[in-house]
């Protein structure tokens, strides 16, 4: 009996429904108020009647009206968690600490914590900066760098701290708007991501990074081939700065994309020249290219195009052997791109497969320490800037990644937060709570353009202001001095290791010369093929 009770205890709340839904008709009867009490719980009773003979969800099925709360407790969970459970240093994936520094200094607001750190100083992974007995200090700290190799006629003087790739159909008119009008503002770049340049870059009248990704948006004939004359169009254009080969992005690279035809608005088939009714598709790899030398080949043709201004490519790094065929392409003809950005796997502001989120890709600390130690090695460090992108929000990350070898750094999800994003993680549902990442006209309207423009603006400024202080603390003339030794970290055995030992930089030119030192340097070096980004073939037994 009572065994049977319990189980007939899942049925409740609908029991409960039906009860109420009789007692409201009855009350109805007598008086016109309970009307809406009949239709609440009418509508519960005719749910959970539902929910019983349904067959797509066997929780709802076994649990009428009830089981509707795991749906509801499933959809608030991300906001649930940080408000309510994770401490102000766990990272998913950014932790209220990095999150609240960048609102506080995009609103102006007091960035200072009083108590000391709230850090395990003597945790393994801990890491921090030494700093010198006699300190600089910096008046200004628009920090920029030159950007333009020796066939580039128009360098770019970029600031230290940039927007990074985030296209317009990812990202709302408003939120591009916003973004671009804070780096005019400011005075910094904002790279396009591979959707094209929107009307909403134009209107902001920033400085603009133009990305090219496989899909060829903004400069693709109608079989989605490159297009010279529409890349030279719109590469001529005065906020155009540099030009950017998208190859692979962090957080899904090797991966190709498809935007459905319903998502395709007026304004984003304008941006990307596609047509109405018809899928989006970015290739998983370009059609322009396949080889090394075709690669090197293709950025001599975008600076041309372009009348010299800055070409190069961003990639994460997958296969090294790869990226050293891509050097060797550059040896063999003497052909440089002017940068190249490095893009860590723990970046991504989109939607991706969660094995390639988790599992694909090589983050940005090792990625940058490579490219920047193969260049070395091949002589070209000094001609190629190098770029990089990877949950990137403070002036530390800034630092550190300068110390690397870095010669700047890009943001996206710093500069997001910036605007008003509150890391909800519905970024592909077209839901987004505060207007971000969706194309709908009414939940957009809540991001202010002139407001958040604003909060871009600061901050930026505020993120150099404080890298010129970690700077100045160090004893440097200018931030890019940072080097390796300026920082320590603290291994799993309590012991400090410094930075010159864990990332240490490479002799240059030894890739030229015979030796065996760097041996897993060397044998990739050796496979590499500037003719084919195929493997060697394996000896025979």
């Amino acid at each position: 009996m009572l065994r049977t009770i319990y189980e007939h205890q899942r049925y409740l709340a609908l029991c409960v429904a039906a009860i109420l839904t009789v007692i409201a008709w009855l009350c109805w009867i007598i008086d016109d108020w309970p009307f809406t009490l009949v239709l609440i719980t009418g509508g519960l009773t005719a749910l959970g009647i539902y929910d019983m003979f349904q067959t797509k969800h066997a929780i709802t099925k076994n649990y009428p009206l009830i089981g509707h709360m795991r749906f509801l407790f499933e959809k608030i969970r991300p906001e649930i968690q940080q408000y309510l459970i994770e401490g102000d240093l766990e990272e998913v994936p950014f932790s209220r600490e990095q999150r609240a520094l960048v609102y506080q200094r995009a609103k102006g607001a007091e960035d200072k914590r009083p108590f000391g750190t709230m850090r395990g100083v003597y945790d393994a992974g801990y890491g921090w900066l030494t700093h010198s007995i006699v300190p600089t200090h910096f008046e200004n700290t628009d920090f920029r760098v030159d950007i333009g190799g020796k066939d580039c006629k128009q360098p770019y003087a970029a600031s230290l701290f940039n927007i990074s790739a985030m296209s317009f159909g990812s990202l709302s008119a408003n939120a591009i708007s916003a973004l671009n009008k804070g780096a005019k503002m400011g005075g910094f770049a904002h790279d396009t991501g591979e959707g094209g340049i929107s009307r909403y870059h134009k209107e902001g009248g920033g400085d603009l990074i133009y990305e090219i990704g496989s899909g060829y948006f903004g400069c693709r004939d109608d079989d989605g081939n490159f297009n010279p004359e529409k890349f030279k169009e719109r590469a001529g254009q005065d906020q155009v700065k540099m030009i950017e080969i998208k190859l692979s992005q962090g957080a899904k690279p090797g991966h190709g994309g498809m935007l459905p035809a319903a998502k395709i608005t007026p304004e984003i088939a304008e941006a990307r020249d596609i047509p109405m009714g018809q899928d989006c598709v970015s290739p998983a790899s370009h059609s322009s290219f396949s080889t090394p030398m075709e690669l090197v080949q293709f950025i001599k043709q975008l600076r041309d195009l372009s009348d010299g201004k800055p070409v190069g490519f961003k990639l994460c790094i997958g296969h090294r052997r790869e990226f050293m065929c891509i050097v060797k392409a550059m040896l063999e003809t003497g052909i440089t791109p002017d940068f190249i950005v490095v893009d860590g796997t723990e970046g991504g502001t989109g939607a991706a497969p969660i094995e390639f989120t988790n599992h694909v890709g090589m983050p940005m600390v090792e990625g940058l320490t490579f490219v920047h130690n193969t260049l070395r090695g091949a002589g070209l460090r000094n001609e190629i800037k190098i770029g990089v992108a990877g949950k990137i929000t403070s002036a530390f990350h800034i630092a550190k990644a300068l110390a690397l070898g870095a010669d700047w750094c890009n943001s996206a999800r710093g500069y997001m937060f910036a605007i008003g994003c509150i890391q909800a993680q519905a970024c592909h549902t077209n839901h987004c709570p505060v207007g971000v990442t969706t194309q709908d006209p009414i939940r957009q309207k809540a991001l202010d353009v002139e407001n958040k423009s604003q909060r871009v603006a600061r901050y930026h400024r505020e993120t150099l202001k404080a890298l010129g202080e970690m700077a100045g603390a160090a004893g440097l003339e200018e931030p890019r001095g940072f080097l390796p030794y300026h920082f320590m970290q603290r291994e799993a055995d309590s012991k400090m290791k410094e930075g010159s030992d864990a990332f240490p930089y490479l002799p240059r030119k030894f890739l030229l010369e015979e030796g065996e030192d760097h041996i897993e340097y060397r044998q990739r070096w050796r496979r590499a093929d500037a003719n084919s980004f195929a493997p060697p073939e394996k000896p025979a037994n």
